[in-house]
């Protein structure tokens, strides 16, 4: 199916973002800083570039032959992908790790050390996900198709009934499914569509580098360890394995409940492709904050816990979202829009159980349960 990006936002209500894009950017005039990364988001960088490559490092220079050594050193760079991913890579792919493109795009590519490809990732989330947050069918977030269903409007199957069970297990395989399918299988259809020359490449381009890429990272995470360490294929793919399900799970429950979570919205268009509401108060209404208080939390996940200022300003580093919060969160109150927010990571997380627990009922039932409430 040919996605429809024809679709059309309101044009009125527009008076909160103009104010709140006013008050944001005093902020920063004010305050003399720029809106992409400091000093904090360098050191960051070296941390969780560090995290994922010096245990590699250690096991390559043989520092041990204690295989259970080995496999805590790869849970170390599980810890260290998801790492990069949330705090490095995020940023740079959006454009808002620094005002340098070149910087932006050379640290971008740390997705494609870790084994994805960096232009499948800006197109499915900085396109269609951040344009089309929860819109069935084009936030592709939330179109997964198959055993997880995460929009009342996906299609139903028997098996759905289990998902509140079994989708966390799956969740630890999506780094997996990126780099072993879903890369190849995005870049034929965004190039089907014409996504792909709309970012300013060309799919051959895009094939050559991805494969490239790829055969890189195979060759350093699978026949280096086994030349250098004499491992057997089977005890390396322990290794690999065990990194991507730490990395894809921790990835996984930090996006999904920003999103697919009690008390979001799915928006869908009228019969002419028209949408209710602005971009800026749809991610209002389709968006959830969690863990403000958790500052720990909030610098290993790049911020991401404050989706809600992501999404209505991708092209602002992480390190400003606990600040501008504050502004985003009264001047929503002003003009009485949601500013949705769960004041613990394992509210958020619960809430997205019960969200998955409401999608896994036939659409049928559910109806009838919401009627109920009401």
């Amino acid at each position: 199916m040919s996605l429809n990006l024809n679709l059309k936002f309101a044009n009125h209500q527009q008076e909160f973002f103009v104010t709140l894009n006013q008050r944001v950017n005093s902020y920063f005039k004010t305050n003399k800083i720029d809106r992409t990364g400091n000093s904090e988001m360098a050191l960051k960088t070296i941390f969780m570039l560090s995290l994922y490559f010096v245990p590699y490092a250690l096991m390559i220079g043989g520092i041990t032959a204690n295989l259970w050594v080995m496999l805590g050193l790869c849970v170390l760079m599980g810890f260290g992908m998801a790492g990069i991913g949330l705090s490095i890579m995020h940023d740079a792919n959006h454009g808002s790790y620094s005002n340098k493109a070149w910087v932006n795009n050379l640290l971008g590519l740390t997705l494609n050390a870790v084994g994805g490809h960096a232009l499948n990732w800006k197109v499915q989330h900085n396109v269609l996900h951040h344009t089309y947050t929860n819109i069935h069918d084009v936030d592709e977030d939330i179109s997964p198709r198959g055993i997880i269903r995460m929009a009342p409007e996906s299609k139903w199957i028997p098996l759905h009934k289990y998902q509140h069970y079994y989708a966390w297990f799956f969740y630890g395989l999506m780094t997996l499914v990126w780099v072993f399918v879903k890369d190849f299988v995005r870049l034929i259809k965004y190039q089907r569509e014409g996504l792909i020359k709309k970012q300013k490449t060309t799919a051959l381009r895009e094939w050559i580098f991805m494969l490239a890429t790829k055969a890189l990272y195979f060759t350093y995470i699978f026949a280096v360890p086994m030349w250098m360490l004499n491992l057997s294929f089977a005890q390396v793919l322990i290794g690999f394995l065990v990194m991507h399900y730490i990395a894809g799970f921790i990835l996984a429950i930090i996006f999904q409940p920003a999103h697919v979570v009690e008390g979001t919205e799915y928006p869908m268009p009228d019969e002419n492709g028209n949408l209710e509401n602005s971009w800026a108060i749809h991610q209002l209404h389709t968006t959830t904050n969690f863990g403000h208080k958790a500052k720990l939390f909030s610098w290993y996940v790049g911020g991401l816990n404050y989706q809600v200022e992501h999404h209505l300003f991708p092209n602002i580093c992480h390190v400003h979202y606990r600040q501008i919060s504050k502004i985003v969160e009264q001047t929503a109150g002003e003009f009485g829009l949601p500013y949705k927010s769960k004041e613990t990571f394992l509210q958020a997380i619960a809430a997205h159980a019960r969200q998955l627990k409401w999608l896994s009922r036939k659409p049928e039932l559910s109806e009838a349960v919401v009627a109920k409430a009401a």
